[in-house]
């Protein structure tokens, strides 16, 4: 990340008092009042996708932040993922949240572009401050980096309290998601007021997103939890192969491509007809940790891993045959006349075809958080989908109850968000539930 002494001022909100004060500490809040006009004027944010100050095309790629839609949903899928979910602070006010969201918008809408958060950034602030930007991608280019925001129910109203007059507000569909068979949720990784998805193909420009909204957030909004992903699992465009996840199959071969305009306006887009109007053009975000039981995976027979996934472990295709992006043929039979599909294989309990017609848009990672206490990796994919509701993912999950690979995974965190639209220049992201 670099300064931007030289660019010329755009309207674009800079970060309040409040958020110097989460960057500098409390401490040191006298020293930095002054630099809050410098930083208000703000800077020229470009929607140039390519350009950077090092590193090849792909790392020098730049999504802008304002916009139609947030970023990181249709996206191509970047390659590394901090995410975290955050809870406000208690005492907190209508303001502090919407001073908190300005502020978020400000620093990701220069972060996205390869800039620090501020104009004095990491180098560029007095001596005798702790610096505005905590410098860890300085130099570095932007490297794809999208951060999008959303909104947990309990922001809305938490133990009966409708703490920001917003109640009235909450999507209906915007509910803690039920129970479901097999879940062994740890609710230290699970749900949160807020949540912020940071995503680019360099790690360290990810985790310093994070990092930086963290601060910025000081004394209005804490980390509850969060989690770091690697190795994509899916992919959102037909330029992107098809990756696997860590059981070595190919993961998200069906997943709705963001060319898709119809599918994605069927099946990920909120609608201004929707109940909400607030949320047109957003969409809701469901969050699962699913541990993958590896070690018991990796003592199957290849014949039969194929078979509770439903495809070929090499290519991908389905076992009713053709390549990967085949049609499975769910009247297929082997040459013992059984299914070549199983009735409890993945492909053909989560097909759209037997669920309704519903269908998600899938941006998953792997993760590996170290071992646990029987020095087994503690591993596994952390799902991300969107969706226009989030029944669709109810619908979905409830499908795949008699799923045979339930046997090798775990269900541990779960949370569920909605996303609003992006936002306009000069705006903040969820400006238009405040209206």
């Amino acid at each position: 990340m670099t300064d931007d002494s030289n660019n010329d001022p755009q309207e674009v909100r800079g970060v309040s008092r409040r958020g110097l004060l989460g960057l500098v500490g409390a401490g040191a809040a006298g020293l930095v009042v002054g630099a809050g006009a410098g930083i208000a004027g703000g800077v020229a944010i470009g929607a140039a996708t390519a350009g950077g100050a090092a590193g090849d095309a792909g790392s020098a790629l730049r999504y802008p932040f304002f916009g139609t839609h947030q970023a990181g949903i249709t996206t191509p899928v970047q390659d590394h993922l901090h995410f975290a979910a955050f809870d406000m602070m208690a005492r907190t006010t209508r303001e502090d949240l919407i001073s908190l969201l300005q502020d978020w918008s400000y620093a990701a809408s220069r972060m996205t572009q390869g800039l620090d958060v501020s104009a004095s950034g990491a180098m560029g602030g007095s001596p005798d401050a702790p610096p505005d930007d905590t410098g860890e991608a300085y130099g570095l280019p932007a490297s794809g980096l999208t951060i999008t925001f959303g909104f947990g129910p309990s922001l809305f109203e938490h133990e009966g309290n409708d703490r920001y007059s917003l109640a009235a507000r909450r999507p209906r569909e915007l509910i803690k998601l039920p129970a479901f068979l097999g879940d062994d949720l740890d609710p230290a990784f699970s749900g949160g007021d807020l949540c912020v998805q940071a995503c680019a193909d360099d790690p360290q420009v990810a985790v310093h997103a994070i990092r930086n909204l963290s601060r910025i957030a000081f004394g209005r909004a804490r980390i509850r939890w969060s989690q770091l992903g690697f190795g994509r699992t899916s992919k959102t465009t037909a330029a992107q192969a098809t990756p696997r996840n860590l059981f070595g199959f190919k993961d998200g071969t069906a997943n709705i491509l963001a060319d898709d305009a119809e599918g994605l306006r069927a099946h990920v887009w909120a609608d201004a007809a929707d109940e909400q109007a607030w949320m047109a053009g957003g969409s809701y975000l469901v969050a699962r940790k699913i541990a993958m039981l590896i070690e018991s995976w990796d003592r199957v027979r290849l014949a039969e891993q194929e078979r509770i996934i439903g495809r070929s472990k090499g290519e991908g295709a389905p076992l009713s045959g053709g390549d990967e992006f085949a049609e499975p043929d769910f009247s297929a039979t082997d040459a013992s006349g059984a299914a070549a599909i199983a009735d409890v294989s993945h492909v053909r309990l989560a097909h759209p075809e037997l669920n309704s017609g519903v269908r998600i848009l899938r941006r998953g990672y792997n993760f590996v958080d170290g071992n646990n206490e029987l020095g087994r990796l503690a591993a596994g994919l952390f799902f991300l989908s969107f969706q226009r509701s989030p029944e669709q993912f109810v619908a979905l999950q409830r499908a795949l109850s008699t799923d045979a690979l339930n046997e090798y995974i775990r269900h541990v965190g779960s949370g569920v968000w909605a996303v609003p639209p992006g936002a306009a220049q000069g705006s903040f992201v969820g400006a238009g539930l405040f209206s």
